[in-house]
């Protein structure tokens, strides 16, 4: 399915945009909370670009999908503030929310398994309550990445997102970037109920 591309640039104005969320230090790496970097990162492997260009409060890259232009972007504004860089490249190409694609982690999932949905609430997710202020819509396609349920009620949430994957996790992780991958190239060609068939958990 994947087309590959060995230019980091393409001539076609962005009409989508492809944000992996998560935070820039390195420290933050292999946290659960990055799990949008992570699809990124294998997306960029697997299309043959890089994502190094700094714009819009994010590094980027500019390619083709699916036939049309992508801005994929992952925001240095830290997970909270995902909304500005977001808004700031949306609203320089005119992109509208149904061609925004969000991939981020969700605890409610267990790691190996991913969901993909229209549209919705925020969930409890700083990063897409931060874009859905931004935006002043939910009206945007989203790439959830399960990160699994904390270890037991007591644990701190925030504690939780910020811990790293195990190594044995992130086997079962890897999985499921390919497939979340694909899901974004099948939203993008317009079939975004043949993703959800395909890839829902």
């Amino acid at each position: 399915m994947f087309n590959r591309f060995k230019k980091n640039t393409c001539s076609k104005t962005p009409e989508f945009l492809v944000v992996g969320l998560g935070n820039p230090d390195r420290k933050y790496a292999l946290t659960r909370h990055n799990s949008g970097f992570l699809c990124v990162d294998e997306m960029a492997e697997n299309y043959g670009f890089k994502v190094d260009r700094l714009k819009f409060k994010s590094l980027t890259a500019r390619t083709e999908i699916a036939g049309r232009g992508v801005l994929v972007m992952k925001p240095s504004t830290y997970m909270n503030n995902s909304g500005l860089a977001v808004r700031e490249a949306a609203s320089f190409y005119k992109i509208k929310p149904e061609n925004i694609i969000i991939i981020f982690d969700d605890v409610s999932l267990d790691i190996g398994k991913m969901r993909i949905r229209r549209k919705g609430t925020d969930g409890g997710h700083n990063g897409i309550k931060s874009i859905i202020y931004h935006l002043q819509s939910d009206n945007f396609p989203r790439v959830k990445i399960g990160v699994g349920k904390k270890p037991n009620p007591d644990y701190d949430l925030a504690d939780w997102v910020l811990s790293r994957f195990t190594e044995s996790e992130q086997k079962e992780l890897l999985p499921v970037l390919q497939s979340a991958s694909k899901a974004v190239e099948l939203i993008i060609d317009g079939k975004i109920d043949e993703a959800m068939n395909k890839f829902n958990s």
